[in-house]
């Protein structure tokens, strides 16, 4: 089928904004965004990345000034915060610069591939879904790099939470994924967590609001350097999420 004029101008300016939160992330952020370079350039996508670090007592925050120099303020934008405020408002806070059509939201640590990110782009051109989410739990995606006791945890978690809510998406707790920016601003509003579980909300809210939602099939790769932000707190936070979301939803 041939390209019409006016679907070449909306493909041209199409922009997507890549939000990436930090927290004592320096041995992993040069590598993340030489990924996000290589995958992004590759591909001719107008794009741009938004480190959001929250106050990094390590020097995350003087690598990414080295990152911003290296490849372009018009690449790599810094909005740091002074202290660790949560996930959520790390969203928020990065949305309010983004100046893309699109965002993106990962991992910073590397358990993200960015080599998923023109699948995502090009699942949502063809669909036009309002969100795409990576997916660790259909064919051709996977988790490594985890003991026996957290992929327990991880498929449990899962599990129950497709019983109770029935979100019609196989993966609820993943942080990897595309939104278009005005449908994620809407369910950021509707939104009522602002840590761990505030990935899950977003998905069971997307149902309620009955957008359209495409999942890639990704592998998960536990991160390489530092130490994961997940603890008893964040699985008490998800316990309690998940009740209050079959109440209300």
């Amino acid at each position: 089928m041939a390209t019409t004029a006016l679907d070449s101008e909306i493909t041209q300016s199409d922009k997507y904004s890549i939000l990436l939160p930090t927290y004592n992330e320096r041995e992993n952020l040069p590598i993340i965004i030489w990924l996000i370079i290589k995958y992004l350039d590759n591909s001719c996508y107008d794009y741009e990345v938004i480190i959001i670090d929250d106050g990094s007592p390590d020097g995350t925050l003087e690598v990414a000034k080295q990152l911003q120099k290296l490849y372009g303020s018009n690449k790599i934008l810094l909005r740091p915060r002074e202290k660790k405020l949560g996930l959520g408002t790390a969203y928020i806070h990065g949305m309010q610069h983004a100046t893309g059509n699109f965002i993106i939201i990962m991992d910073s640590d590397l358990s993200h591939h960015p080599q998923f990110i023109p699948k995502f782009i090009e699942l949502q051109k063809k669909h036009d879904y309002d969100l795409v989410s990576g997916t660790r739990y259909k064919d051709g995606g996977g988790v490594y790099g985890w003991d026996f006791k957290r992929k327990l945890i991880s498929r449990g978690a899962n599990f129950i939470t497709q019983l109770l809510l029935r979100p019609n998406a196989s993966d609820l707790t993943g942080s990897f994924r595309l939104y278009k920016k005005d449908i994620l601003q809407k369910l950021i509003d509707s939104c009522v967590s602002k840590g761990y579980v505030f990935q899950m909300e977003m998905i069971i809210r997307a149902r309620q609001l009955d957008y359209t939602i495409g999942e890639v099939p990704i592998t998960f790769v536990d991160r390489v350097y530092g130490e994961s932000k997940l603890g008893g707190s964040e699985i008490l936070q998800f316990a309690k999420a998940l009740l209050y979301l079959f109440a209300t939803t």
